[in-house]
């Protein structure tokens, strides 16, 4: 549904997008993570047929970014960070207006804003304009708009930022419905526990590039190795070391627990159970410690990067934005603004 080669866009002397290349099936959800300025909302922009790349190629659902910009812009839903909400308008008022612009028939449009007002709870607040809304709710109707033609591909940027906890499930629910329903969702979203939950992939912008890809468990065994088993005991770990050191690989030992490098653990990790229970070393438990995305996440931005999934680490912070990039994620964010 969506297939991006080689994509560039240089603003001025300064190179937004370097080289990304990027393929989503039907119905997969792809998060695009990045630190601010690394060329997240530039990708999109130009997925949604809104900037023309400077060289390389897209197609969406099959249309040309470029040649075929119209059909690619009603294809795609698309929530942006400043949704640009017309705030004299109500929600229908604002829902009718662009249905009409992506071609609905006054009915459909109705019907379809009166189900997704009822779905994310704002059907209460339809006599309200959208000035009084809260930025939560706001957030809400950007969302519905993105989704009033129920078009198969959506771009999401933050599409829970400013919500209460009930609301951004609300959200969340929505997303995996619509996954559920092949929709194709490329999701931009510094909430990694989002992305975690919601992404099939993830995809990791770096300076204007994608410098890792893959799912959850690639990256983190591509980053962060073989997987690190605790054992506890209720008795001195100077028992159980001379027991499974030839089983496994000992990285650290404490005064009652162990921990090791296992990467089969459906063989291993048996063999030490029964060998603690043949020595009489009593076993509290034996358990994978748990390797988040954010561990992943921050292990990669915090590297000087080399080449596609290949990283030297630096000093281990993550890289602060160079001026450039600052003002060029300050601009594009003044531009949204201007556009809505």
């Amino acid at each position: 549904m969506i297939e991006a080669v080689n994509l560039h866009k240089v603003f001025g002397s300064f190179q937004a997008v370097r080289d990304i290349s990027l393929s989503i099936g039907a119905g997969e959800v792809v998060a695009l993570l990045g630190p601010n300025g690394a060329g997240k909302t530039t990708t999109v922009r130009m997925l949604g047929a809104i900037l023309k790349p400077s060289s390389g190629r897209a197609t969406v659902a099959g249309f040309d970014i470029v040649t075929h910009a119209r059909e690619v812009r009603h294809v795609v839903g698309l929530l942006t960070e400043f949704p640009g909400l017309y705030m004299r308008m109500r929600p229908l008022e604002y829902l009718a207006f662009f249905g009409a612009l992506q071609g609905m028939n006054k009915v459909d449009c109705e019907k379809r804003s009166v189900a997704l007002l009822k779905q994310f709870g704002l059907w209460e607040a339809r006599e309200k304009r959208l000035d009084s809304y809260s930025k939560g709710m706001k957030q809400k109707v950007a969302l519905i708009r993105a989704l009033i033609h129920d078009p198969p591909v959506l771009y999401l940027d933050e599409p829970t930022t400013a919500m209460d906890p009930h609301s951004a499930r609300t959200v969340r629910d929505a997303i995996a419905d619509l996954r559920a329903a092949r929709r194709t969702i490329l999701l931009t979203t510094h909430n990694l526990t989002e992305a975690e939950v919601l992404a099939d992939r993830i995809a990791i912008v770096r300076g204007g590039t994608i410098v890792a890809e893959g799912t959850i468990p690639q990256l983190t065994q591509q980053l962060m190795g073989t997987p690190v088993w605790e054992l506890r005991l209720a008795t001195s770990s100077s028992r159980a070391v001379p027991l499974i050191q030839d089983l496994a690989p000992i990285e650290e030992v404490g005064e009652d627990w162990l921990r090791f490098r296992n990467e089969d653990a459906r063989h291993i990790n048996p063999q030490i159970a029964a060998r603690l229970a043949e020595h009489d070393v009593p076993l509290v438990s034996l358990a994978e410690l748990p390797r988040s995305l954010e561990d992943v996440y921050l292990s990669i931005v915090s590297a000087q990067h080399v080449d596609r999934g290949t990283w030297s680490q630096s000093n281990g912070s993550a890289e602060a934005l160079t001026p450039a990039e600052a003002t060029i994620d300050e601009a594009e964010s003044e531009v949204e603004e201007v556009r809505g």
